[in-house]
């Protein structure tokens, strides 16, 4: 007859922080409400002290990052997605257009620009999860719309060397779950967008746009075909709204989510800037690769090692039963093993996203703690082991 398989005894130590999603993140270590007793609630943000605290988030995330002197970086309405729609909707017509999908985001921007704006003069280099497109093909007498690291995928770009500094068309990147967890190239780069939920851990809704004196030269002398939305604008009348990059918002940001940003710059100060904030998520990355070397069930998804991200950790089942499974049932074994874990009280939020392969997804930014990873990694095989128990009946005499 068949029978159940025995289940592990689970082991004994659990992380302190069970937080691993990949947005919101993690708030950073020792966290509370109670930093934001000062935020300015109350009070309009476009008074002397609103103003005063978002020009403050704007000059020390310039001052860690290193941005350049010459750039503008400046604080826009509806997280990432709204500074990369910002970009593609003011900045793109001009020039035909090269785009990179190797993930479900990446395929967002597709659909943005063939389906919305209608370009004429498009080509779309893709790959599959766990894969990059051929980066020596890119044209970049185009404009070309990519992301640094796909959040989905766990695949990141390896550096900047693949674009030339001579390049004559825009490069707009997608960079919100690697800013302040990776080397940005900013010479490289014309446009970059991220949000403050990602390595950060900060609130959602808002967006960090990032222009180079070439993007700003764009602005300042093209003008779309199409209608642009108040909540789009970066230039009125042939000149750039200064104003956005120094604190002037479009619409009305929360000043509790400025007072947390505020809070997170001052704890990543704390553990080194950007240096250690990316010797932190890398040392979480080699955690998890010396756990998947050893491991007979899970390998990372990114297919090479220079490009496996160590913010969006994701990770595919290789364990031949689970190969072996129908696509449907290998979903629903993805989906109770993250549900096991939760239940257990050890990791939040580890499911793959919906369009992903079924594995685990496990955020690996610097407001993760090495310790909780270490803590975490035995649970993944005790759940796995569960799951894999409860799903494949042994037969028995």
């Amino acid at each position: 007859m068949n029978t159940m398989q025995e289940i592990p005894t689970p082991p004994q130590t659990k992380p302190r922080t069970p937080y691993f999603s990949s947005g919101p993140c993690a708030k950073r270590p020792g966290w509370s409400v109670s930093q934001l007793q000062d935020a300015c609630v109350g009070r309009s943000h476009r008074s002397e002290a609103g103003k005063a605290k978002l020009a403050n988030v704007i000059e020390r995330s310039k001052q860690m990052l290193g941005v350049p002197s010459d750039y503008r970086l400046g604080i826009v309405p509806a997280s990432d997605t709204g500074a990369v729609e910002m970009a593609l909707w003011s900045l793109l017509g001009q020039r035909p257009v090269d785009i990179l999908a190797w993930e479900s985001f990446g395929q967002e921007w597709v659909k943005d620009v063939t389906d919305e704006l209608k370009l004429p003069d498009v080509r779309l280099l893709k790959a599959g999860y766990g894969s990059l497109p051929d980066l020596t093909q890119v044209d970049f007498n185009k404009d070309v719309v990519f992301l640094w690291n796909g959040t989905t995928s766990g695949v990141r770009v390896p550096n900047g060397d693949w674009i030339p500094a001579d390049r004559q068309g825009l490069t707009i990147c997608d960079a919100t779950s690697a800013v302040f967890a990776m080397d940005i190239p900013w010479d490289k780069l014309d446009v970059v967008t991220y949000s403050w939920q990602k390595v950060l851990g900060g609130e959602a809704q808002h967006g960090v746009i990032v222009l180079s004196p070439r993007a700003v030269e764009r602005l300042e002398t093209y003008q779309p075909a199409w209608p642009l939305p108040k909540l789009f604008r970066l230039a009125q009348k042939g000149k750039l709204i200064e104003g956005i990059f120094k604190g002037d918002t479009i619409n009305t940001p929360s000043m509790l989510c400025v007072e947390d940003a505020l809070d997170s710059l001052a704890w990543a100060e704390s553990v080194g800037g950007l240096a250690g904030l990316i010797r932190r998520s890398e040392a979480n990355l080699a955690t998890i690769a010396t756990w998947v070397s050893s491991s007979n069930w899970a390998d990372f998804l990114a297919q090479t090692p220079e490009t496996r991200s160590c913010t969006s950790i994701c990770l595919k089942i290789v364990d031949p039963w689970f190969t072996n499974l129908s696509v449907e049932e290998q979903a629903k074994c993805a989906k109770k093993l993250a549900k096991r874990l939760e239940q257990e009280g050890v990791a939040y939020d580890i499911a793959p996203y919906r369009a992903a392969p079924p594995g685990l997804r496990i955020w690996g930014g610097a407001t993760v703690e090495t310790s909780d990873l270490e803590a975490l990694l035995p649970w993944l095989d005790w759940a796995y082991a569960a799951v894999k128990a409860e799903l494949a009946p042994v037969a028995t005499a």
